[in-house]
């Protein structure tokens, strides 16, 4: 049986996970009572990636077409998980490119294509959703070939085929249909005849010595720790001897215990692996991605996995707020550290150093997405921290002091250019093209610096009343460029702990949008909402209304309450200042402030 390993690679939303459903279920990998068929975004099984409808982990599978086995890579679209592609895309010796008909190529496109042919991968392009309304395919082809003139180095990567998809339908044709809709006849057999034809076998030099890069970390409760890679050349046997190789260096030599091959959605058991496919060892307690596996006789290992560098940082540490210990499960500076170094040991987009008191701990990643996804998902495992303001990383190159600059790209329609324009200009973005399609929608694209940028997507989404489309791509470092001005009013902060009453919280409302409704436990120093003026406003959100035996006109008359505003996640991370903390438990978030006592911040503020 031949064997071609495929990777699955597009811009976020363009149908990259509902086209592997599509393959799964027309090869008939699952019975046709399985719960499966009738499922959709198969492939997405984490509780977040359900949640945010994006993939955060690169994930395989396979199918089986004509005697052939077909190897599928599942890839995020988004640039801040771009250690994902990077880590997996050396499996595969093919890439499918996803583009949607109507948005086109956008940065995380470019990005993902970007390390698909620096990895020599053969491209098959598929322009998707050509049953939308706005799609406009054609012009799409022509802007997708533009972006391969611009970042191909060979020109072998422009000679490519090209496909027409309606993935939702799992229907792919070889031209495109003049008209289309749900009756039109179709299946998924043009892409499979076309990775026959045009996707070099994986499957050779299964008669030289066993070779295979580690790509991916998997944990079973039965049999441990399961490394995951394509296996380079030769074969391997259950039982059999291999070396652990790391830079060349011997880390040990090892039993395997069991192997596994991919099968649909399940792990099959076997006895033998050979040359091309992808396979889980296990029976290697100690290793790392990037570790080579070869054969005991001939240890020669693999080029490591090359990742691009984070561009920024918070601080993550225990809680230190008055309501520590009360709702997570691990809550100590050991239990942190133990979490953030198995993290790092799979999320390779990831740098962990402590701080020097050994308390905290800095965090660096690829983007803000990137970090709130673990540490969201750390608070849903039981985990209670606190986390700072995140922070750009900043370079010296040539003695010269850099910063990371990203290409933003904006789609949105005309009566809010003049918005956007303003918003980019206060944060010195300098524009580099604006393209109308179909006379609707306008693309903005801006050159802007990360550290200008932080807090831009919640600002936009809330002035654009949560109809933009916005897209970032690490462009590189560049000398550091003028500094917006503070753009954030001051905060409303508790002057006193206790739970919060509807009359306190009447009164502290005209002074700016609160954060907590009524009946919340809070602290003295804990950040309650957003004051109407640029500095921090002091309020007792817990007063009571006074009670006396007198009665006035206006008793019982009282001004509403207005409805709070509640912050996610990535908001909260957005919203806080240097001089301010996130308190992240299972239960809640709660700004606060770094010194919650009220005396000690005058004090500070006086010595500035």
């Amino acid at each position: 049986m031949e064997i071609r390993n495929i990777a699955i690679i597009a811009h976020v939303d363009h149908g990259k996970t509902t086209l592997v459903d599509a393959m799964l279920k027309q090869t008939h990998t699952f019975r046709e009572n399985q719960k499966e068929m009738s499922e959709t975004l198969i492939m997405d099984s984490n509780d977040l990636e359900r949640e945010k409808g994006i993939t955060i982990l690169a994930k395989n599978t396979s199918v089986f077409y004509k005697n052939t086995k077909i190897n599928i890579i599942d890839t995020p679209g988004h640039a801040d998980f771009g250690g994902e592609v990077e880590r997996v895309i050396n499996m595969a010796s093919g890439a499918i490119l996803l583009v949607d008909a109507a948005e086109g190529p956008l940065p995380q496109t470019k990005f993902v294509l970007k390390k698909a042919l620096e990895s020599k991968l053969k491209i098959i392009l598929l322009i998707n959703k050509i049953d939308k309304k706005d799609a406009r395919p054609k012009e799409v082809l022509h802007e997708v070939e533009n972006l391969f003139l611009d970042i191909a180095h060979d020109e072998s990567a422009l000679h490519f085929s090209t496909l027409f998809t309606v993935g939702r339908d799992g229907k792919v044709f070889e031209t495109l249909p003049e008209k289309y809709n749900s009756e039109t006849p179709g299946n998924l057999n043009p892409i499979f005849e076309t990775i026959l034809k045009e996707i070099p076998r994986s499957d050779t030099g299964e008669d030289k010595p066993f070779q295979m890069l580690i790509s991916t970390l998997d944990y079973d409760n039965y049999v441990g720790k399961l490394c995951i890679g394509k296996v380079s050349r030769g074969t391997l046997q259950k039982g059999q001897l291999v070396s652990l190789l790391d830079k060349d260096k011997l880390k040990g030599n090892y039993k395997v215990t069991k192997l596994f091959t991919s099968e649909g959605l399940q792990r099959k058991e076997v006895d033998k692996v050979r040359s091309g496919d992808i396979v889980a060892i296990a029976g290697i307690p100690e290793l790392t991605i990037g570790q080579t596996l070869t054969d005991v006789n001939h240890p020669v290992s693999l080029p490591t996995i090359q990742v691009e560098e984070p561009t920024i940082k918070v601080t993550i540490g225990p809680n230190t707020s008055p309501f520590a210990g009360r709702e997570g499960e691990y809550t100590t500076s050991r239990q942190i550290k133990e979490r953030l170094l198995k993290e790092k040991e799979t999320n390779l987009g990831l740098r962990i150093e402590e701080e020097s008191g050994g308390i905290n701990f800095i965090v660096y990643g690829r983007g803000e997405l990137h970090l709130a996804i673990l540490i969201e998902t750390m608070r849903r495992e039981g985990y209670e921290m606190q986390i700072s303001k995140p922070h750009v990383i900043y370079k010296t190159i040539d003695k010269v002091k850099c910063e990371p600059f990203e290409e933003l790209t904006i789609d949105i329609t005309q009566e809010y250019v003049g918005i956007i324009s303003e918003e980019i200009g206060k944060r010195k973005g300098q524009m580099q093209n604006m393209v109308t399609h179909r006379n609707t929608t306008v693309r903005l694209t801006y050159i802007i610096s990360s550290r200008n940028l932080l807090g831009v997507r919640n600002a936009l989404l809330t002035k654009t009343k949560g109809t933009i489309v916005m897209n970032t791509l690490f462009i590189g470092y560049k000398p550091i460029g003028s500094k917006m001005e503070s753009i954030r009013n001051g905060a409303l902060v508790a002057v006193k702990s206790g739970t919060t009453l509807t009359y306190g919280l009447v009164n502290a409302q005209d002074r700016g949008t609160l954060f907590v409704g009524s009946g919340v436990d809070v602290y003295e120093g804990m950040v309650v909402g957003i004051s109407t003026r640029e500095i921090d406003i002091e309020v007792n959100v817990c007063k009571a209304k006074k009670l006396t035996n007198n009665r006035s006109v206006g008793e019982g008359v009282s001004e509403p309450l207005a409805p709070h505003v509640t912050l996610s996640l990535e908001q909260s991370l957005d919203f806080i200042n240097d001089d301010e903390l996130l308190e992240v438990t299972p239960k809640n978030l709660r700004l606060r402030k770094r010194y919650l006592s009220t005396v000690e911040r005058r004090v500070l503020n006086r010595n500035k």
